[in-house]
């Protein structure tokens, strides 16, 4: 069920990018934004329109958060690989924007996927309630900036220079802002286009997140390029403390097994309907990209 929800996702995603960007400039910017929006798992794309199925909203309204987040997601990824930040090459098995254009391009390319983004769940076949549209907005955009994504992103960026290395409250602090606030959004989104209760989502997509961090950093150490698509043993190499480092290879395994469970316990609420949430949740911790 869940990897045939998960395709069918991708593919409404997809669809849902090139209608939108067709209507762009033929410009190098949208093409770099065309180039950032290709492929990948859309797992946050998919969040939304499950937690949206599970709420009755419609596919042709969740389809525009469900855009939106992988434009949000792109954007960061675009300027996540830049020089001045991970200086990346390849992302998706693809080079990245900055290598494939130049950085100008990149800067503003991650600029409009981002604006691109709220656009998207503002408009009114995303809701016809406003109230809904503006809270979609509003919570996206604590998600991804300073009380968010951006937050765990500059704690990651300050740990560099750290004279002592984080200890797991402190990395679990980062992630939960750097990973997990995306897709804790996506997990809710749907209850929030409902008007119902967040809770049981927010909790799963809290520890669902964690694991997905969990096994992107075994991923950095027992990965290979060619299979993850991007450079692997970077995090190693710079000696960041990471959940692996911290925790080993078999406990990180072990924290993410308990993790994927609790995720699970979360969704009792929703009984045999989030199923396909629940095979999410054991999907990120066998990935292998």
């Amino acid at each position: 069920m869940f990897e045939t929800r998960l395709r069918e996702a991708a593919r409404a995603v997809q669809a849902s990018f090139d209608g939108v960007l067709s209507t762009f400039q033929p410009l190098p910017v949208v093409a770099a934004m065309a180039h950032a929006t290709h492929g990948g798992k859309r797992l946050r794309g998919f969040l939304v329109m499950e937690s949206a199925r599970l709420h009755d909203i419609p596919t042709k309204q969740a389809i525009w958060p469900a855009t939106a987040i992988e434009a949000l997601h792109a954007y960061s990824l675009v300027h996540d690989d830049l020089p001045c930040m991970d200086d990346d090459d390849l992302r998706r098995g693809q080079p990245t924007i900055h290598k494939k254009w130049d950085e100008a391009t990149a800067v503003l390319a991650g600029d409009a996927l981002q604006t691109l983004a709220f656009e998207l769940v503002s408009r009114p076949d995303c809701s016809p309630d406003a109230a809904v549209r503006a809270e979609l907005a509003l919570t996206l955009a604590r998600a991804s900036g300073a009380q968010g994504m951006v937050l765990g992103q500059a704690l990651d960026i300050a740990a560099e220079t750290r004279e002592t290395s984080l200890d797991l409250d402190e990395i679990t602090a980062l992630q939960q802002g750097k990973t997990g606030a995306l897709i804790e959004w996506s997990a809710m989104a749907g209850a929030r286009m409902a008007q119902a209760d967040t809770g049981p989502l927010s909790r799963y997509a809290r520890a669902l997140g964690l694991a997905f961090q969990i096994a992107d950093d075994l991923l950095d150490i027992t990965g290979d390029t060619a299979t993850v698509g991007k450079a692997v043993g970077k995090d190693a190499d710079a000696g960041k403390a990471t959940f692996v480092s911290l925790l080993g290879i078999d406990g990180a395994r072990a924290r993410a097994d308990a993790l994927v469970e609790e995720a699970c316990d979360s969704l009792a609420a929703y009984a045999g309907g989030a199923e396909a949430l629940r095979e999410a949740a054991r999907f990120v911790v066998t990935r292998t990209h």
